[in-house]
């Protein structure tokens, strides 16, 4: 079923709404949810709980690109749960690893101009992604917003470890630099 029979299932406030999107992404989702929190109890939990707010979304909203708004609702939900998870449990996994790459060229700010600069990030960040060379791009979102592990992108596109690493420090400068250039403080 494609995505606007599916959202206008939402709209007539169908039960089969809830299924059509399990059946089209459930896999999508628990991929998401299992790389940030690591266990199939939890991925499965963050799936769940992505149906109930998907639910509760749509209506009012009517998404553009469906995939996209029930993968970031699954991403943010599963980064939660890992916050939670690791607020009992400090240390293990990939995310704060994944983060402390990140943290190195994207700025934290606090504070009433956070969310005039969270948008101008979020437009800079876009306009770096779409200039990007297609392998380069790939790369960083499998890394940063799927969280895969290096040796997992690198058997993904047939690669080694280390031109993984390179082109994620390669691509991470080159988002440091643009940021810069739009008087981004890093």
């Amino acid at each position: 079923m494609d995505d606007k029979k599916i959202i206008k299932l939402y709209f007539e406030r169908s039960q089969k709404a809830i299924a059509e999107t399990a059946r089209k992404y459930g896999r999508y989702c628990h991929y998401i949810a299992f790389n940030i929190v690591g266990n199939d109890s939890d991925a499965e939990e963050c799936v769940n709980d992505t149906y109930l707010r998907v639910w509760n979304a749509v209506p009012p909203t009517r998404p553009d690109n469906l995939q996209t708004f029930i993968g970031r609702i699954v991403r943010n939900l599963a980064l939660n749960r890992y916050e939670k998870m690791s607020a009992r449990k400090r240390g293990a996994g990939q995310i704060p690893l994944i983060l402390d790459e990140l943290y190195e060229c994207i700025p934290d700010k606090n504070g009433d101009e956070k969310i005039v600069d969270d948008i101008i990030i979020k437009r800079t960040i876009d306009a770096f992604l779409s200039e990007l060379q297609t392998d380069s791009r790939k790369i960083f979102i499998r890394r940063y917003w799927y969280m895969c592990s290096v040796k997992e992108i690198a058997q993904e596109y047939g690669i080694s470890e280390s031109k993984v690493c390179v082109s994620l420090y390669r691509t991470r400068e080159k988002l440091r630099k643009k940021l810069e250039e739009e008087g981004i403080s890093v």
